[in-house]
């Protein structure tokens, strides 16, 4: 018998369609898999002689559990140069990527029963995590309003048990860039109710156009205290399989992390911190310059695409490196529980069956019209899957299986 917990949660659905398309692929087919929260580039230079540098000087020990403090000196200074606020070693922690650092950031702020605000569509991840730490997700739609939830809304969510607010922008799955105005708002909210911000801002150096990401401890510095920061090289740097995040808070919070942390994971790889301190050391903007580019480009080449769809609204992509689809036109309004519609988990199942292309439904981040395409992969294979996507849903109809 298991733990009533493992009852709460299902395997991220990300995980699950990546699945599904190494399934397809393995069996013969040609598939584009568009799935992945990643970016398909060469590893930073400064990244790779980092690491090897530190392989080569025999490094293989134990760190403090919350990372090295040469690595937390250059995150806390890196974390003062994008907020405008001094910051300090002693504010940090290094994870073992940024889920760590959310899992954490759950464990010591969370009691039983206590309610977590989350704006949906949401990153699966986010619910998943305070159910097992025995909070209470309380969704917030946001569709209506481009994405970005209306604070009225956010408001009207709060009860007594309300504990942290989080905030993702630019979001997962959705792109949506968060404005001054409302995030000045929520953090009025939060210092009037006396709550918690969880502030993920892994997709902060990804956003187009007239867009702006704003840290929300710049606009309203008078939140700072309330405020968990969490962010990762898994984006910005495209390295996901590194496995290194990190986290800026008040030093109470990160004393109860680092206590919490060494009896989970202890300290991430020695290796892949060392490689992060040596870019920071060293880079001079150029790799993160480049993918910019990369991803802009691939952006651009994609909305080419997706604009000739006839049933389905061109995505806005204001951040990330995700076109998320309104499937309404498709579909219609979401399915009433008992309804028999079919959802984005049908779309993904022809996607992937007729097109041999590899989508996100909807149904992973609260949202049963929905689908997430990841732009991260080669600009050529897109271009193709984005081509045999739009002719399929072109020719949807109710029959379609």
């Amino acid at each position: 018998m298991l733990a009533q917990r493992t009852s709460l949660f299902d395997s991220s659905g990300t995980a699950t369609a990546r699945a599904a398309a190494k399934v397809a692929a393995a069996a013969g087919r040609n598939i584009i898999d568009m799935t992945a929260g990643e970016i398909w580039i060469e590893l930073a230079p400064t990244i790779r002689e980092g690491a090897i540098d530190a392989i080569n000087r025999g490094v293989n020990r134990y760190t403090d559990t919350i990372g090295m403090m040469e690595l937390r000196e250059a995150l806390a200074w890196k974390v003062s140069l994008d907020t405008g606020m001094i910051w300090k070693a002693e504010e940090v922690s290094v994870t073992s990527g940024a889920k760590q650092a959310l899992f954490n950031a759950a464990m010591v702020l969370l009691n039983p029963g206590d309610e977590v605000i989350i704006p949906a569509p949401y990153w699966t991840t986010f619910p998943a995590q305070v159910l097992i730490a025995g909070g209470v997700p309380v969704f917030v739609g946001t569709r209506s309003s481009g994405y970005v939830p209306r604070v009225d809304d956010i408001k009207a969510a709060v009860t007594e048990r309300t504990r942290v607010i989080v905030v993702n922008t630019p979001g997962n799955p959705t792109g949506a860039v968060y404005d001054v105005e409302t995030l000045i708002a929520i953090a009025q909210l939060v210092i009037n109710r006396n709550l918690w911000i969880i502030f993920d801002e892994c997709y902060g150096n990804f956003v187009y156009g007239h867009y702006t990401h704003h840290s929300i401890v710049s606009v309203a510095p008078e939140v700072r205290s309330r405020t968990i920061i969490v962010n990762s090289f898994s984006k910005s740097l495209a390295l996901t399989g590194w496995r290194i995040g990190y986290l800026a808070g008040p030093k109470e919070v990160i004393n109860a992390m680092k206590a919490l942390q060494s009896h989970t994971t202890s300290n991430p790889n020695v290796i892949a911190q060392h490689a992060v301190l040596a870019h920071l050391q060293r880079d001079d903007g150029g790799y993160e310059n480049k993918l910019r580019s990369q991803l802009t480009g691939a952006r651009q080449v994609g909305l080419n695409v997706l604009s000739s769809m006839t049933r389905i609204p061109v995505p806005e992509a204001q951040g990330g490196f995700y076109f998320y689809l309104d499937l309404s036109g498709l579909l219609g309004p979401p399915p009433l529980t008992n309804g028999a519609k079919k959802t984005a988990d049908d779309v993904v199942n022809t996607l992937l069956s007729e097109a041999g292309v590899a989508a996100v439904s909807g149904t992973a981040f609260g949202d049963t019209i929905g689908l997430r395409l990841s732009y991260g992969i080669p600009t050529e294979e897109l271009e193709t899957g984005l081509i045999r996507l739009v002719e399929v849903l072109d020719a949807w109809n109710d029959t379609t299986i």
